[in-house]
């Protein structure tokens, strides 16, 4: 099995003979001729008659034939080629592998069904499909709510020798505070757009059980936890210092996250987007709670946790930068450390209202805003190709597509957005798709040939921009 790591030198341009969903093509000339990249209906994983309507409909709204190609591949690339959808007991699960990784990522399952949840309501069949992600998101935080991926079974893991209680239906245990927010942000928004209540059942309670009690055992204010891990590697990212618990904390509240939602292993433990993340998480689980399982006892304990990380944040992790003013740290650690950085996973500082964790209009967001989108961001870069947000996964010179999308979803700006559009039109190295990363000055140098989180992605930016801004799409 690769890992993602593994990708960043296999998915040049130069190297490409197969299309990323298996299909033969001669990259150039299909890029010239925006051939559409989609797999033979035939062998597409789930189709859905409501998302090839909006697809067509927001295709016709797009004058660049380019730009209209990359949604045409991109945002069905979930539906076409990662699920796999079944009924178990005569309930829905959907099991959501990343692309090129056949393993199930809570936070990754979410992002890659995220677009589509709108039109749940118009479709039964898209319903019970995004219903099985909630199911088997279930299922896996009751395996361990400390793992960040799960195989679809008890296959075992490449990672099986890590130093961390490992199972054979665990892919990898990182612990990401994001791990458990996202299932929650799934769960929030489908039942308050399609009002169906069946996936909230005994395992679902037991589960945010599991999510509640893993986050107080994160504050660490009784100890350092039961979690901890290692690895055998020469990537320090990819092991945790402290004999596995991390460095110190002081611990004032915060949730403590071993892992940022890119996998790489924190400096400072609480991270501050993740934190945000929980707050906004737990005020959706306290009133689903109290609406559906009609607990009040347990809403009431998600609230007051809530509140008690919100004030942390407020006191720890809003600090002075030498040139922006008020801004958020990336991570803290209860001492008075702090890291300014941002990172293109999300979520991320620049994600914020995305996950709606403050306003677009936060005088401290727009100071941070302004911050890591400049080089006094360590990990923003640009070059020749483009510039946008990196991170330490990859590595330095390589930007996120993922971060020039969330800049164009983040910015109140025509041309902001316009800047955007043209970077991601131009950096796919006639593949079609979003990649993971690509080179600040060579976009055929990239990681990730097939990286379905980056595509739906995309695909949710065009559909925000034809719904809220579509003289952007109209003009060629």
């Amino acid at each position: 099995m690769t890992t993602r790591r593994e990708f960043v030198k296999k998915s040049s341009f130069a190297a490409l003979g197969v299309a990323a969903m298996g299909l033969p093509f001669n990259a150039l000339a299909n890029y010239e001729a925006f051939t559409s990249k989609r797999p033979p209906i035939n062998q597409r994983h789930f189709s859905s008659k409501v998302i090839e309507k909006k697809l067509a409909d927001v295709k016709k709204a797009i004058g660049d034939q380019e730009l209209a190609w990359l949604f045409e591949n991109c945002f069905p690339n979930t539906l076409d080629t990662t699920v796999s959808y079944r009924e178990v007991n005569g309930k829905p699960d959907t099991f959501v592998i990343t692309g090129d990784i056949e393993a199930m990522w809570l936070r990754d399952s979410t992002a890659q069904v995220w677009p589509y949840l709108p039109f749940t309501k118009e479709e039964k069949k898209l319903q019970k499909l995004v219903a099985g992600v909630i199911n088997r998101q279930v299922q896996c935080i009751l395996i361990d709510p400390y793992a960040n991926a799960f195989n679809n079974g008890p296959k075992g893991s490449e990672w099986a020798s890590d130093l961390t209680t490992m199972r054979p239906e665990l892919h990898e245990r990182k612990w990401e505070i994001d791990s458990l927010c996202y299932p929650i942000r799934l769960a929030y928004h489908y039942w308050k757009t399609t009002g169906d209540i069946s996936c909230f059942d005994a395992d679902w309670q037991k589960a945010m059980g599991l999510v509640v009690r893993t986050f107080k055992e994160q504050q660490r204010k009784e100890g350092k936890g039961p979690y901890t891990f290692q690895r055998t590697t020469p990537r320090q990212t990819d092991t945790v210092s402290g004999a596995g618990y991390g460095n110190p904390i002081n611990p004032v509240g915060l949730i403590c996250s071993t892992f940022r939602p890119s996998d790489d292993s924190t400096i400072y433990l609480f991270l501050v987007p993740s934190n945000y993340f929980a707050v906004v998480s737990l005020r959706q689980l306290a009133e689903m709670s109290q609406n559906i399982a009609k607990d009040a006892a347990f809403a009431a304990e998600c609230t007051a946790l809530a509140t008690e990380v919100e004030k942390a944040l407020q006191q720890y992790a809003i600090a002075d930068h030498l040139r922006y003013g008020k801004v958020f740290p990336f991570e803290v650690d209860g001492f008075g450390n702090k890291l300014f950085m941002d990172d293109a996973n999300i979520p991320s500082l620049l994600a914020m209202p995305y996950l709606g964790a403050c306003s677009l209009q936060d005088p401290v967001y727009q100071n941070t805003r302004s911050f890591v989108l400049s080089k006094d961001n360590p990990w923003f870069f640009e070059g020749k190709a483009g510039k946008g947000i990196g991170g330490p996964h990859v590595g330095p010179g390589m930007i996120w597509p993922m971060s020039i999308i969330m800049q164009a979803m983040t910015s109140q700006s025509d041309a902001e957005i316009k800047e955007c559009l043209q970077t991601l039109k131009t950096t796919h190295a006639g593949t079609g798709f979003m990649h993971e990363t690509f080179h600040k000055d060579n976009p055929e140098n990239f990681t990730r040939k097939w990286f379905a989180w980056a595509n739906t992605l995309f695909g949710e930016l065009i559909l925000k921009l034809h719904a809220e801004r579509p003289h952007l799409l109209k003009a060629s």
